[in-house]
């Protein structure tokens, strides 16, 4: 998952990013400005943007948002330290998926994106195409190979004794992979995600 965020106080666009990449998986990128905003969700093609409202200059997150055509073919949030009616009618026509109000915590950060972050993924679920694309993105190979032994059936065991690994290299596999896909590890979780897509997972 690509995930823009837009915001032109480096420190707040800082601790946006770490966040993000130490509490989800995804690859990110700042935009400290409309100009750079605008280049970035060209060059970047991201499934969310975080766009602070308040930007300085002449144009604010929300003007930048309608210079975009539409509908967006990304998912938005916006980050204000104002949500008043005044702001949500200006939003209109934006749809945002929702509002993460400043000033920022660890805690408002993840309420405010965590349910979009899921939103898109089970949108990507339900496109084959997508979904298949998505999971290339956000696993790496040997992931990839052990999420697919997994759904045939294979336990850490002989998984590890197919790719000539040792069984804790195989859970510490499975344990990144939870991570990425965002499953609680225990009550055979991954087994289950992964047999409820085997036809995803297993079509090379």
């Amino acid at each position: 998952m690509r995930i823009l965020i837009i915001e032109d106080e480096i420190i707040i666009a800082q601790f946006i990013e770490r966040e993000i990449q130490e509490n989800l998986t995804a690859k990110t990128q700042i935009a400290l400005g409309s100009e750079e905003a605008l280049a970035a969700i060209r060059n970047f093609q991201p499934h969310l943007v975080l766009c602070d409202i308040e930007l300085n200059g002449t144009v604010d997150g929300i003007d930048l948002m309608h210079q975009l055509k539409k509908p967006l073919d990304f998912e938005l949030v916006f980050v204000t330290a104002y949500q008043s009616k005044r702001v949500i009618d200006r939003a209109y026509g934006l749809n945002p998926a929702n509002y993460v109000i400043k000033p920022l915590d660890e805690n408002r950060l993840y309420a405010g994106v965590l349910p979009v972050v899921k939103k898109i993924r089970l949108s990507a679920q339900q496109q084959p195409d997508k979904f298949r694309q998505w999971l290339t993105q956000s696993l790496t190979a040997m992931e990839l190979t052990v999420l697919r032994l997994i759904a045939r059936g294979k336990t850490t065991k002989e998984i590890a004794d197919t790719l000539y690994l040792s069984p804790n290299t195989i859970k510490n596999h499975r344990h990144h992979i939870c991570r990425k896909l965002d499953l609680d590890e225990g009550y055979n979780t991954l087994l289950r995600w992964a047999l409820e897509n085997y036809s995803l997972i297993c079509m090379e």
